[in-house]
């Protein structure tokens, strides 16, 4: 497998300090709101590449933090704390925001066929490991008080920009959005480990440590984290690609100096997804997130289908019609498979010939747009339905898109379509031909008269998304796509 590494800026050969296993860390959320579909976007990317590694045989142990401690709103060290910032606009507790935001980004997760990491820490969990890294860095001069602080030096380091070089003046105090200048520190890329005099009067989360009573930083929490339950050697680091500096360059700053080796080689790491206005934030008031586009009848796994169709390496550009494409061809591949007769023997070596294409194409720096191609590739392919539905149903456990299920669940729609007595005459439906349309909006036709207004409702809102509209006329309907 190759993989592009954000360290060295080309694709590499994947490589493990244990052979067959990955040690993998994923950055997770900071749980004091919902999280956004530009946020899943990463998630979704990082499950295809966990899932990809266990298809091909390694055996992974993945590990994902839950911040709900020590997240500044600046992502350096200024700004309020997000958790109790989220507090405040909820008039709740801190932990009970945590455990609310906690949950419903599972919620999401579940909805979007993204797996549940072998670990999940949240970062009040592991304070005695975070105070045992920054006693040891002050000890070695890696670390210094100031201001009632602890800060890393970042003037004790042979190279602090590992993903970027820049120039001195280009992250100077005032010139980067979010920087401003802290008087406590020594050098102005220097960063808290320990906040021992809060920022705020009210700060809810606090612990004893040996420089006063306080709370960590966000960047050393990753590094806590991944140390305990992934080792001193960690072989994958993925996050989005704004967590590259300055959170990720933090935490290799600190590990390596706490640790006095390298201690992770892999950086991998998402491009946002756009709006036609700019990049998807939370802090710009309204945001998109999962419930809502089920509120707007999409399945959540056409929104899997959308992500998947573009690298993850590409900025991808979010609107309704993109989505809406996205919908229409995720629905006509589940109507494909599910025109194939389950049953009969697999041919094992047409099966064995197209799963080692289907890894040479997704081990190619995880091109999920080619595994999506390699789905139709077999759907084309000289061979019996049982081996078509063998290999669609083994790329799934990469894709995770639900092939077979809903291709399953569309056939037992169409069958029950096709019992009802539909060609007397009493309703008819008139469009451009298409078998598949014609039954849905005959299934429509149905629920309305069973008085089942809701699914009636839902299958135009699909096909809709489809870019089919329906006309209710005399003694049936008609359709036509738009």
């Amino acid at each position: 497998m190759y993989l592009y590494n954000s360290v060295s800026h080309k694709k590499e050969e994947f490589r493990t300090h244990t052979p067959g296993r990955v040690e993998m860390y994923t950055c997770g959320p900071t749980v004091y709101h919902f999280a956004h579909i530009g946020n899943l976007r990463s998630y979704i990317m990082e499950d295809v590449l966990e899932k990809y590694l266990r298809y091909a045989g390694y055996e992974v142990n993945r590990v994902m933090n839950i911040t709900d401690v020590g997240h500044l709103s600046s992502d350096a060290d200024t700004g309020e704390d997000k958790m109790l910032k989220g507090a405040k606009r909820e008039h709740k507790t801190v932990l009970e925001i945590a455990r609310f935001y906690t949950d419903a980004f599972f919620d999401d997760c579940r909805k979007l066929n993204i797996k549940t990491p072998d670990v999940v820490q949240p970062a009040t969990g592991c304070i005695d490991e975070y105070i045992r890294i920054i006693s040891r860095l002050v000890e070695t001069e890696y670390a210094y008080l100031s201001g009632g602080n602890v800060y890393f030096d970042t003037s004790k380091l042979g190279r602090y920009y590992v993903f970027n070089d820049h120039d001195e003046e280009d992250l100077a105090v005032g010139v980067r959005e979010g920087v401003e200048e802290d008087a406590n520190k020594r050098n102005k890329n220097d960063f808290v480990l320990w906040f021992t005099r809060s920022k705020f009067e009210d700060q809810a989360l606090k612990w004893d440590s040996p420089w006063g009573v306080g709370y960590p930083g966000w960047h050393i929490e990753c590094s806590g984290i991944s140390m305990k339950y992934n080792g001193e050697y960690l072989d994958l680091h993925c996050g989005g690609v704004d967590n590259a500096f300055p959170h990720h360059t933090n935490e290799i700053a600190q590990s390596e100096s706490y640790l006095g080796h390298p201690w992770c080689p892999q950086w991998f790491h998402v491009h946002h997804l756009n709006t036609e206005g700019g990049k998807m934030s939370k802090s710009k008031g309204e945001f998109l997130t999962v419930s809502l586009l089920e509120e707007k009848g999409y399945d959540p796994l056409a929104y899997r289908y959308f992500c998947l169709q573009s690298h993850y390496r590409k900025a991808l550009v979010f609107s309704w019609e993109n989505l809406d494409n996205a919908v229409a061809a995720y629905h006509k591949l589940v109507a494909r498979i599910a025109a194939l007769t389950p049953g009969g023997e697999v041919d094992r070596a047409v099966f064995d010939r197209y799963r080692e294409k289907f890894l040479q194409q997704m081990g190619n720096d995880l091109n999920t747009s080619m595994g999506v191609t390699a789905v139709f590739d077999v759907l084309k392919a000289g061979t019996d339905d049982a081996t078509k539905l063998a290999l669609i149903g083994d790329f799934d456990a990469v894709l995770s898109l639900s092939l077979l299920e809903k291709a399953a669940a569309r056939r037992a729609e169409d069958a029950r379509v096709k019992a009802v007595p539909a060609a007397d005459g009493a309703y008819a439906v008139t469009g451009e031909g298409d078998p598949e349309i014609d039954a849905r909006v005959l299934a429509r036709y149905e629920a309305k008269k069973a008085k089942n207004f809701a699914e009636a409702d839902r299958i135009r809102e699909e096909l809709k998304a489809m870019g089919v509209e329906i006309t209710d006329v005399k003694g049936g309907a008609s359709w036509r796509r738009v």
